[in-house]
């Protein structure tokens, strides 16, 4: 005997994907509406006109305008970390690993939806507070721990993982990303200034022996 059609959800409730959907569609509203009218012109009925959506709905699902670019912000963290960790697996050589991240970082910094996050940022200390939070302080100690890792495996001479996070975010980022806040266009050499960057960071925290190759 046939088992019919799945029922539906009870309450007529969406089903995950369909939620995730939804929760994408906003938070992709909230970004356009940020870069264009920059957060404080920014409002909940525009973002809500933007996704299709209802001013309550949003009111319901992320409390007030603060909530939901703090969900913003998250939701751009997560895949921002899940991309640094696949680039430190492991299983790659070091130099390769640390340019992957150097380059993503790049990359995810001068972008346009990081540029326009930080600009908001930069106007709602409540918002700055989630950026560092979601951000800095969530992916620093990500790569502090890779790079004590390679201490270990004798592979740098480092005293301090966090103060050679921060040697290393210096030396891939350097004066970029201020440059492009302040509305420079990008540099166009993301890959190779990631490559000299880990190349310096190397002979620095004496890692030069390595290979190009390994």
């Amino acid at each position: 005997m046939s088992a019919g059609p799945e029922p539906r959800n009870r309450r007529g409730r969406p089903r995950l994907g369909e939620e995730e959907g939804r929760r994408t569609a906003i938070l992709e509203a909230a970004f356009a509406e940020l870069a264009e009218r920059g957060y404080t012109a920014a409002t909940m009925l525009g973002i809500a006109r933007r996704a299709g959506a209802s001013k309550e709905t949003l009111y319901s699902r992320f409390g007030d305008k603060r909530g939901l670019f703090a969900e913003l912000i998250r939701h751009q963290a997560e895949q921002t970390n899940a991309r640094a960790a696949t680039a430190l697996a492991r299983d790659l050589p070091p130099r390769e690993a640390l340019t992957g991240f150097a380059t993503g970082l790049l990359r995810l910094l001068l972008g346009p939806r990081s540029v326009a996050i930080n600009r908001a940022a930069i106007t709602a200390p409540e918002l700055a507070e989630t950026l560092l939070e979601q951000g800095r302080h969530t992916t620093g100690p990500m790569v502090a721990r890779y790079l004590a890792d390679l201490a270990a495996d004798g592979v740098l001479a480092i005293d301090d993982p966090e103060d050679a996070f921060r040697l290393l975010y210096g030396l891939v980022v350097a004066d970029s990303q201020i440059r492009v806040l302040l509305g420079e266009l990008p540099p166009t050499d993301l890959d190779r200034r990631a490559r000299t960057a880990v190349d310096r960071f190397l002979t620095l925290t004496a890692g030069a022996h390595l290979d190009r190759a390994d």
